[in-house]
């Protein structure tokens, strides 16, 4: 089996697999240890999966967080991890730690790294993918098949592609973005603050730009522990009503806005920023032999920005497909359908209402002043629903959902 990315999704996809007896190569265009832009939050059902791989001990050494603390049209609430059938506690961690960590795991697991190999094509026979070639002066040196253009091909049985938001491999395999649902423009950086150690993240629901002006959006505080947090901010946005703010100077204005409360000091360190396709909004996520996972497959949560979670978790689905014979294809279109579908339609919909700072401006001062809506608002927009979970809000939030898929244009991966 060969994974094209070595993300949480490709990790995790490399390292089930591995455990599961298949042989895996486990390649990346970067050289680890290695950045990539992201809020580095880890909500309850991210901290389930890494139980899963054996990672909680690991994770609880780092910063360990209780909760939410909501910001907005003034007021502020503490909203403790639901709990429930996942766990009650989050975490954050640098994607630069993290992703390097979960590749360990993966490579410690049997699968086999390549480093520096950037997926420019593939070969098939028929439908199925037979090859992917790669270019790499550094991972070429490891291979004997390069060809005098300077790329160089692996073979594979299985191919998983966990090349991220852009997937350029994926567009090659025919993946296609839809932007007419809601997708996300979103920035980070680093700053040293006196919260880095606060057992809550927090995240501010009243946005405003550096004109003053409500933005459809949020920006979020997440303490790392080590005396930073991560400080980022995220709009939202559709081809009708697309994203008209400048992302880096949107994350300085926030910062000078909470910077006392949050007693922040020195500069935005290492400020990205990028496009967040959100809830499945993608068509083409697999063939024959072939599958998209995690932010590849648009496996990012419409309302809340998060895809570590999907990432690992599509990892671990995927593998299970592959390792026990169910194979690709339909079937992994319909694996996916079945685990975010639903919730990923409502969400979309929701989301795509918030791209209107009108009703933003209207709604959020009623939702903030009442606690228990804003519990159920946060397990909600954290898709902290698990399928084991049977009580009323769970149900509320499954019938929403599937009334929402039943009168989607296009359905989520479709």
């Amino acid at each position: 089996m060969l994974v094209v990315g070595a993300g949480p999704a490709g990790s995790a996809a490399a390292a089930w697999a591995a455990r599961a007896g298949l042989d895996v190569v486990l390649a990346d265009a970067a050289t680890f240890p290695r950045d990539k832009t992201c809020g580095d939050g880890l909500t309850p059902r991210a901290i389930g999966e890494m139980q899963k791989l054996g990672l909680e001990d690991w994770l609880r050494s780092h910063t360990v967080n209780q909760g939410l603390r909501a910001h907005g049209f003034g007021q502020t609430l503490l909203l403790p991890w639901p709990g429930g059938s996942l766990p009650d506690w989050g975490s954050a961690v640098a994607r630069t730690e993290l992703d390097d960590h979960l590749r360990t795991v993966a490579l410690d697991s049997g699968a086999v790294g390549v480093e520096g190999a950037r997926a420019v094509g593939v070969r098939r026979e028929g439908e199925r993918v037979a090859a992917v070639r790669f270019r790499g002066s550094q991972a070429r040196a490891a291979t004997d098949d390069g060809g005098d253009d300077g790329t160089f091909e692996i073979a594979c049985r299985w191919l998983v592609v966990a090349d991220g938001v852009r997937s350029p491999l994926g567009k090659v395999l025919g993946r296609e973005w839809h932007r007419d649902t809601v997708y996300a423009v979103a920035g980070r950086s680093y700053v040293d603050s006196v919260m880095s150690d606060d057992p809550w993240i927090s995240s501010h629901l009243e946005l405003r730009d550096e004109r003053d002006e409500l933005v459809s959006g949020y920006g979020w505080i997440f303490p790392l522990g080590d005396g930073t947090v991560n400080l980022g901010a995220g709009t939202l946005a559709t081809s009708r009503r697309p994203a008209e703010v400048a992302i880096k100077p949107l994350m300085q204005t926030y910062a000078d806005t909470i910077g006392t409360d949050f007693g922040l000091s020195g500069e935005l360190r290492m400020p990205t920023s990028a496009l967040l396709p959100m809830g499945g909004a993608v068509s083409n996520v697999a063939g024959p032999n072939w599958a998209l996972i995690g932010d590849a497959a648009a496996c990012v949560n419409p309302l809340n920005g998060e895809g570590i979670d999907y990432g690992l978790e599509t990892g671990r689905l995927v593998a299970e497909h592959i390792s026990s014979g169910t194979g690709l294809g339909e079937a992994w279109r319909a694996t996916l359908l079945e685990h975010y579908g639903e919730s990923f339609s409502i969400a979309r919909r929701l989301a795509g209402i918030a791209t209107q700072p009108k009703v933003v401006a209207a709604l959020g001062p009623a939702g903030m002043r009442s606690d228990w809506l804003m519990t159920l608002a946060l397990r909600w927009m954290g898709n902290l629903v698990d399928d084991a979970d049977r009580d009323r809000a769970a149900r509320v939030w499954r019938w929403a959902g599937r009334r929402s898929i039943a009168r989607d244009a296009r359905p989520p991966f479709s």
